[in-house]
């Protein structure tokens, strides 16, 4: 009897040397595996941070050689559908987005479909944005008192109901290349507040003058539609290693008087810079969200709203999304993008995205930079504000939502911020 009792406690003992060995045994092999699991990041964030800080000037040429090599082969016209050969007046835009045309009311419209082909394009801190924002600083410094004008015409035939628009001619355009002293310009023209009609003039070539004399009927436009269109002429100079420059605007509101008696009518303006539409007005606010995960060397971005955006098209509204860059020690190593919200001044995005910190540094070297952009179908998508946040915030609400976040860690902190144009 003594032997059974012996024997049974003997196996109990066993069985429980055995459970608590192996609940030791998957405890190691959990920590072995995590912490695996860590340095894998951490080693994949490292060699990210290393090729935005220690890009070699080889690399930089090689990358260099093959954008331009994209942008030669690919090369398409902002409006010729892309299967066409390329013409003279053709380029490749790079942006965020890929356009798909708009369809003519009518086959009869002389203009055609618009194809805006864009790629999404970063080599070392240089960003289309940045590069835009840098130009039109530049302009605003150097930009001359007079952008010259636009010769043009308009008929209305009664009998077809269509609106006759012939763009004539350019006269004095600043020069745009230094060192030929002239520029390749073209026109594109829509009709506001609708904007489904639009067209484009071919492509003058190292020119200031440039005479085009092409007329673009608008069909399906009733004599009682007239009053309250608008005629919306952009010069642009055409490059075809990077975006096309926007030299200036013509705004023309359409009176019924001028188009009742099929009488051509002649009409000269002045261009006018087009960013001097949205210069006087702020940039809006934008509510994020942030919470810092130490454990997991995370941080969480929600991007939910923005509000009082400037009316960057002129029927007043605005076509706005947002981009996230995450910098580390001022290089931008990730990046991040919402939605575009179409015809809002207040739009909601309510996206959330998690970037990856470095291992064992915390948030010291870490910034958040937001670009609100505008989108836009027939031109460059525009930089609305930007605003930081992070070590770089020099005092103010951004300073203090980025203590918050650090001070409190696990925590989802929201704020509204003000957006600058630097």
């Amino acid at each position: 009897m003594a032997f059974i009792v012996m024997s049974v406690f003997s196996i109990v003992a066993i069985c429980a040397v055995a459970i608590v060995s192996g609940l030791l045994i998957t405890a190691v092999a959990f920590k072995c595996y995590r912490r695996r699991q860590i340095r894998n990041a951490q080693s994949r964030l490292s060699s990210a941070i290393k090729k935005g800080l220690k890009e070699t000037p080889s690399s930089s040429k090689r990358s260099s050689r093959s954008s331009s090599v994209v942008k030669l082969t690919k090369a398409t016209s902002p409006i010729s559908p892309p299967e066409h050969p390329a013409g003279p007046g053709e380029k490749l835009s790079p942006g965020s987005f890929s356009m798909r045309p708009d369809n003519m009311e009518s086959p009869h419209h002389v203009g055609k479909q618009d194809y805006s082909h864009h790629i999404e394009y970063e080599k070392g801190d240089r960003t289309p944005e940045k590069d835009e924002e840098a130009k039109m600083r530049l302009e605003q410094k150097q930009e001359p008192k007079y952008l010259g004008s636009l010769n043009f015409s308009m008929e209305y035939d009664f009998d077809k109901s269509a609106l006759l628009v012939n763009i004539m001619s350019l006269v004095d355009l600043p020069p745009r290349d230094p060192s030929t002293g002239g520029c390749d310009p073209y026109v594109k023209l829509q009709l506001l507040p609708e904007k489904r009609h639009k067209c484009k003039t071919r492509v003058l070539r190292k020119t200031l003058n440039p005479v085009y004399d092409e007329t673009f009927t608008f069909y399906g436009i009733a004599s009682n539609q007239l009053h309250g269109m608008t005629l919306h002429f952009v010069i642009l100079s055409f490059d075809r290693f990077s975006r096309d420059a926007i030299m200036g605007e013509v705004l023309y509101p359409l009176k019924a008087e001028e188009l009742t008696s099929n009488k051509t009518t002649t009409l000269c303006r002045e261009i006018t810079p087009r960013h001097l539409k949205f210069r006087m007005q702020g940039c809006g606010e934008l509510l994020v969200s942030l919470c810092y995960q130490p454990a997991a060397n995370r941080l969480t971005v929600v991007v939910l709203k923005a509000r009082t955006l400037p009316k960057m098209d002129l029927s007043g509204l605005s076509d706005p999304y947002v981009k996230i860059y995450l910098l580390y020690n001022g290089q931008r190593i990730a990046k991040k993008k919402t939605h575009v919200k179409k015809r809002t001044l207040n739009p909601v995005f309510n996206e959330s995205f998690l970037f990856d910190v470095p291992y064992n540094e915390g948030l010291q070297n870490i910034s958040l930079e937001f670009l609100v952009l505008d989108w836009d179908r027939m031109t460059k998508n525009e930089v609305v504000g930007r605003l930081e946040i992070g070590c770089r915030s020099l005092g103010g609400p951004e300073s203090h939502h980025w203590n918050e976040v650090i001070n409190c860690p696990r925590k989802q902190i929201a704020e509204w911020h003000k957006l600058s144009e630097h």
